[in-house]
C-alpha cells in the first residue's frame, strides 16, 4: 500500500471513530430524558421479560378504576388506581388534575416508579376523545368492559 492510500485510510478511520463517538455521546445524554411507556400489567409482570427499576422515570397509561380516586382535603394530593387487563397500579399525584379526568377514563401519567406498584406522577394527561386509545393499550384492552364517564356515578 502506498503512503497516500495509508493516509486516506487513516483519515477515513478517524472520521468514522469521531462520528461513532459523537453518536454515543448524544445517546448517553438522551437517556435521562427518555420516558418508556408501560401499561399497569407491564409494570407488574415486565415488558419483554424486563421489569422497570424502582426510581426509573416512565409513562403509564390505563383506565382509572372507579371508586379508587382519593383526594386529600388539605392539599392537591390525589391517588388513584390504574388498570388495563391485569393487576392494578397506584398513581399518586400532587397538583391540579385535567378537567377531563374521571373515573373509568383513560389517562397517561408521567412519573417515577416508587415501588413495585406505586408511581409518583409529575404530569397526568386525560384523553379527550372517547374513541381514541393508544394501539398497544387497545390491543390489551380487547374484550374488557370499562365504565364510560357518562355512566360513572360520582
Amino acid at each position: 500500500m502506498n503512503p497516500r492510500r495509508k493516509q486516506r485510510l487513516a483519515v477515513v478511520a478517524s472520521i468514522g471513530i469521531l462520528v461513532i463517538g459523537a453518536i454515543s455521546l448524544m445517546l448517553y445524554a438522551l437517556t435521562d430524558s427518555i420516558d418508556l411507556f408501560y401499561t399497569p400489567s407491564e409494570i407488574i409482570e415486565g415488558k419483554q421479560g424486563q421489569r422497570p427499576e424502582v426510581g426509573q422515570r416512565l409513562r403509564i397509561g390505563g383506565m382509572v378504576v372507579p371508586g379508587t380516586v382519593s383526594r386529600n382535603s388539605e392539599s392537591l394530593a390525589v391517588s388513584f388506581d390504574l388498570v388495563d387487563v391485569g393487576p392494578k397500579v397506584t398513581v399518586r399525584y400532587s397538583g391540579i388534575l385535567p378537567d377531563l379526568f374521571r373515573e373509568g377514563q383513560g389517562i397517561v401519567a408521567t412519573g417515577v416508579l416508587i415501588n413495585d406498584t406505586t408511581i409518583e406522577a409529575q404530569e397526568v394527561l386525560a384523553k379527550h376523545d372517547e374513541e381514541y386509545m393508544p394501539p398497544e393499550l387497545a390491543e390489551k384492552m380487547k374484550g374488557i368492559k370499562h365504565v364510560k364517564p357518562e355512566d360513572a356515578s360520582y
